[in-house]
């Protein structure tokens, strides 16, 4: 398959975990029609100015770190990092690669991950 796993192609959240170990190319940036099969397989994130973003709720504080830390552990696990911004029972994550200046399949991979931790994957 040329031009790898973004072109022409749906990818299930199962597909982009699949694509965990693999060298993933971050160096162009997904044009939007290019990151729309990978949305498709994340369909509680949105795509926003050359961003995936999501705003997570929580019962309390508690539990709000858990989720933060864990969230740590995969950034630190993917070398890819988020913005977060965290509140008392919310978080809100914002993806994107800022090398390639938008959105790599780096980005569909982690909140893959981050939806598979909560159970909706």
């Amino acid at each position: 398959m040329s031009g790898g796993p973004a072109q022409g192609m749906m990818l299930t959240r199962d597909a982009l975990r699949a694509l965990d170990g693999t060298t993933v190319d971050g160096r162009s940036a997904l044009t939007t029609a290019q990151a729309a099969g990978p949305l498709r397989a994340v369909p509680d994130w949105a795509c926003t100015e050359g961003t995936l973003e999501r705003r997570f709720e929580f019962r309390d504080f508690h539990e709000t770190m858990a989720f933060v830390n864990a969230v740590a552990w995969i950034a630190h696990r993917h070398d890819h990092h988020p913005d977060m911004n965290v509140g008392f029972r919310h978080c809100h994550l914002r993806y994107t690669t800022h090398s390639a200046g938008g959105l790599t399949l780096k980005d569909f991979i982690c909140a893959a991950c981050i939806d598979a931790l909560l159970g909706h994957g």
